[in-house]
């Protein structure tokens, strides 16, 4: 029997990239938002031996470098059990797009596997897993809104925001994240040199700005609230429009931009246009090359979508996933 599971993305409300540390990765605070979109993974097992990855998208690695792979070995070895394994990725998602497909393909393949398995590993074997495979694959173990801090795999669940409607465009361009983090590395170190600002300055400038971003926006009540992680109650006015002035007012931002947009001048444009479009907030995902906008209605990212769509660009209309729609749509594809 083949278990389906819908493997969601992931946008990023806000990035900020800190120093780097002792094991080459770099402090990072970010917002993680899952949302509609979404590949499917069927994860299927045998009698006999090995994992198979099959893919419709050539782009894809089939072995052992692949995310779903090192889930499924993983998980093989916590399990104790001895089986084939065969994963089948239907490829929905754009490949280094920023949107953490590949690491929420490695979070369908370990559900998926454990049902399969009729066997249940525990939420902390489950996280340990999903931390050795990818900074930003314990996120899909959460879902919803979830606070990012660390190299990106340290989580925790925050209220969810209200669901908001946006558009994403993915341009056919691939942006690679550990070129980008060496890109801001460089753009550090020249900004030091003009500065004269070391380490230490560095690391202040971080911890200032992070507080400011987590203590000046809505995510603020959401860290602190005592109120169960299932919505966060109005402030006021509509409850999809508070957080989107929320995020305006707070001036959260994707450092990313700063070394990705000089060189992919495109995806700066993309973000005029969507800007253009009145989104409430426009963005890069991730390290990119996904942007996204937000907007105030259902009825204005779907009307959005169909003039970026005639201007050439890949858009699409979809919603934010609160933590409860995450987990009762993705159970089972």
């Amino acid at each position: 029997m083949s278990i389906a599971v819908h493997s969601f993305a992931k946008i990023n409300l806000g990035l900020k990239i800190g120093p780097a540390r002792a094991d080459g990765f770099h402090e990072l605070r970010t917002i993680y938002q899952t949302i509609a979109l979404h590949d499917v993974v069927r994860v299927e097992v045998q009698s006999g031996s090995g994992i198979e990855i099959r893919c419709n998208d050539p782009r894809v690695p089939l072995d052992e470098s692949n995310t779903c792979y090192k889930a499924a070995e993983r998980v093989l070895k916590i399990a104790k059990a001895r089986a084939q394994v065969i994963v089948q990725i239907e490829k929905r998602l754009p490949v280094q797009g920023g949107m953490g497909a590949g690491s929420s393909n490695a979070v369908a393949t370990m559900l998926g596997l454990e049902r399969a398995l009729e066997t249940k590993l525990s939420a902390e074997d489950k996280l340990r897993i999903a931390a050795a495979i990818g900074s930003d694959v314990p996120l899909f173990l959460i879902g919803g809104t979830v606070l990012g801090i660390g190299r990106g795999e340290e989580v925790y669940p925050l209220q969810d925001l209200p669901s908001m409607h946006l558009v994403l465009v993915t341009p056919p361009i691939g942006v690679s994240t550990p070129q980008a983090f060496a890109q801001w590395d460089d753009l550090v170190a020249r900004e030091a040199e003009l500065t004269g600002a070391g380490a230490t300055g560095t690391i202040n400038k971080f911890s200032q700005a992070v507080y400011a971003w987590l203590s000046e926006s809505v995510f603020s009540r959401a860290v602190s609230a005592s109120e169960p992680a299932s919505g966060v109650p109005a402030v006021g006015g509509d409850r999809a429009e508070t957080p989107l002035l929320d995020l305006v007012r707070a001036g959260i931002e994707n450092d990313f931009e700063r070394v990705v947009f000089p060189e992919y001048p495109d995806l700066r444009e993309v973000k005029r246009v969507l800007e253009r479009e009145d989104a409430r907030y426009a963005s890069l995902s991730g390290s990119g090359s996904a942007l996204y906008g937000l907007f105030g209605s259902g009825e204005e990212a779907q009307a959005a979508a169909v003039r970026l769509r005639a201007l050439g660009h890949a858009a699409v209309a979809t919603t934010t996933l609160t933590r409860e729609e995450y987990w009762n749509a993705a159970a089972w594809g």
